[in-house]
């Protein structure tokens, strides 16, 4: 196994459907490009949201990737290679991928999800298509008109193309990453990709894949074990894992829930793994909230929330109150509507009860988010605090 990326000369690299062109100034073929002719330069690559470039005094066969961050301080991870190409290697053999596959990236390039589809698709020599910054029914336009395999996409990203009502017979392998999946979402891409395999996948930038799973496991589950990967459940939940994917850990920032011990890492997720090894995911230790002493995960409300048809972006966050220690406040995207708020608050207390659920239903038109499509909490708890 190489211990560098390569760059395939059989690999095209296109925004949208269009190849990209030597004098597109354009911020995604700016990024596409940087990241070819940094691949190229067997140098030590910086990949963040200001943009993908060669460290000058690098070490060959390592990448940074720097995190804006949606709680705290920015984080810049280190990784070999090698420990990409690994997993690189499993999903060729697993997925059947070929140079003659054509795999398109949903997310900027500064999101790692996105960054991993794009190297992995030139490292095996599969064309590149970047559709971020696209709406989702010209999404939907290019995956059909280019035929393409293979995409990489968030939750929220095949939320909005399932809503556009494409078919899209082509592709075979979606892998799902970044966020839980909401109920609804695996039928309804069905639905728009009837010849796909959609593959749920669980990780983080700190450790790549921990587990993956295509939906047959019991319902909630994320999978079983990403091969090579060994995940222990710790004292009171708390998932650990060994794999040849781990990233070697932070050269800029840190995190108190990123741990190692023994050749294991946390980064802070707690969950549970069944007798057949499915593991399901319970939220992060540094999200959990106690409410009149129940410990309550705001993703589950979130996920909750993110399977209604009219709800496409979400945030539960907590704010302090003096009889029960914190009470949680759900943010969805949209316009206002009293209505539809009464609706959702209603869903949530049948679903979670009424001491778990959010207290009020905050509706933002322009819904803050990361560069990788996630919700930005900090900006959203600014929101809240503001008079």
């Amino acid at each position: 196994m190489s211990d560098l990326f390569r760059w395939s000369p059989d690999t095209a690299l296109c925004l949208g459907a269009q190849p990209v062109s030597a004098g597109d100034a354009s911020p995604q073929a700016r990024a596409l490009c940087s990241l070819r002719d940094a691949i190229r330069a067997e140098g030590e690559i910086l990949c963040g949201p200001e943009g993908i470039s060669l460290l000058p005094q690098g070490t060959p066969g390592f990448l940074r990737l720097r995190s804006a961050g949606t709680t705290g301080q920015p984080k810049t991870i280190r990784r070999s290679h090698r420990s990409w190409i690994a997993s690189f290697e499993v999903n060729r053999r697993t997925l059947s991928l070929t140079p003659a596959d054509r795999t398109a990236v949903m997310g900027d390039l500064a999101h790692s999800l996105a960054l991993y589809g794009a190297v992995e698709a030139a490292h095996i020599g599969a064309d590149l298509h970047q559709l971020a910054g696209l709406r989702p029914r010209s999404q939907a336009q290019v995956l059909s008109e280019c035929t393409v395999t293979v995409l990489y996409a968030t939750p929220t990203h095949l939320l909005h193309l399932a809503a556009t009502g494409a078919a899209l017979p082509a592709v075979r392998h979606i892998l799902c990453g970044g966020g839980r999946m909401p109920a609804g979402l695996r039928a309804a891409v069905a639905r728009m990709a009837p010849n796909a395999v959609l593959r749920e996948f669980y990780g983080a930038a700190e450790t790549s894949f921990i587990a993956w799973g295509d939906g047959t496991g019991p319902e909630g589950t994320v999978g079983r074990a990403y091969p090579g990967v060994e995940i222990e459940i710790r004292g009171e939940g708390e998932i650990w894992v060994r794999s040849p994917y781990l990233a070697e850990g932070y050269v800029e920032g840190d995190s108190a829930e990123t741990r190692r011990e023994g050749g294991f890492v946390t980064v802070g997720e707690m969950g549970q793994m069944d007798a057949g090894g499915f593991l399901t995911i319970a939220g992060r230790r540094n999200r959990m909230v106690t409410i009149a002493g129940q410990n309550v995960f705001p993703e589950d409300i979130e996920a909750l929330l993110l399977g209604e048809p009219d709800v496409t972006a979400c945030a539960v966050v907590p704010r302090p109150d003096a009889l029960r220690g914190a009470t949680l406040v759900a943010v969805v995207d949209g316009m206002p509507d009293p209505l539809r708020e009464a609706r959702l608050l209603a869903l949530c207390r049948t679903s979670v009860g009424p001491l778990a659920a959010p207290r009020r239903i905050v509706t933002i038109a322009d819904f803050p988010q990361t560069v990788s499509g996630k919700p930005d909490l900090r900006a959203i708890a600014a929101l809240l605090e503001a008079p």
